[in-house]
């Protein structure tokens, strides 16, 4: 999300306007998603907080957990999500900078409402929209956020990204092995067989790309899964 609509990009490069955020919101909650991720993607680039009204306007449309990131800096600013209407929040840049947030987080709102959401390329963390390299290996990142307190990792392999070509099995596994953490397989999904694969792996899979042009898709899709022999609900 940025600029108070939805962007999706390949590799986190060239984002293009796919369509308002509280409309597709309601459409996935409407089309039976488990669960809804919105990742204002410009907010630590332009340096502000995430649009806390616009969620506001999104969870009144929703009947399924809604996870809001970007531009959490603070207790406070996780906070103010939640009293918006956010189930969760995920932070990413700013733990990086001040790990010690994670910490922070988990004991003003609870483990179960913090998710690190991680970008990794080529097994190395990345922050800033993926722009800034950060010296880290997403294993031991992984590793470091669960200690800290962390509830959920949303990985995204930037590699994959919006490549529609498949998640990032490998860098999945690795993290999925080294935590005990449920993880969110991100980046690549282009079919159910794709998403299958994700849950050999990981304990979830966030879709994006092939949902976004055609939201009824969902449906169709969870039916192809559980003809793969995947229980969904």
């Amino acid at each position: 999300m940025a600029a108070g609509r939805v962007v999706k990009g390949i590799r986190f490069q060239g984002l293009r306007d796919v369509g308002d955020p509280v409309e597709l919101g309601a459409a996935y909650s409407d089309a039976g998603a488990d669960e809804l991720v919105f990742l204002d993607v410009k907010a630590t680039l332009e340096e502000r907080a995430t649009l806390v009204e616009l969620v506001s306007q999104i969870a009144e449309r929703l009947a399924i957990p809604f996870t809001v990131g970007g531009g959490v800096r603070s207790a406070r600013d996780g906070e103010e999500l939640l009293a918006a209407g956010a189930d969760k929040v995920a932070v990413n840049s700013a733990a990086l900078e001040r790990p010690e947030l994670v910490t922070e987080l988990a004991s003003q709102l609870g483990s179960q409402a913090v998710v690190v959401a991680i970008d990794a390329e080529r097994g190395r963390v990345r922050s800033r929209a993926g722009t800034t390299e950060t010296g880290r290996a997403a294993v031991e990142w992984a590793r470091e956020v669960e200690a800290r307190g962390a509830g959920e990792i949303l990985l995204t392999s930037i590699d994959a990204d919006g490549t529609r070509a498949g998640y990032d099995l490998e860098l999945t596994a690795a993290v999925s092995k080294a935590v005990d953490l449920p993880v969110i397989a991100s980046g690549g999904a282009g079919n159910a067989q794709h998403v299958a694969a994700a849950f050999g792996v990981a304990q979830a899979a966030l879709l994006a790309s092939i949902l976004h042009e055609d939201p009824d898709r969902l449906a169709s899709l969870r039916d192809e899964l559980r003809e793969l022999g995947v229980p969904v609900r």
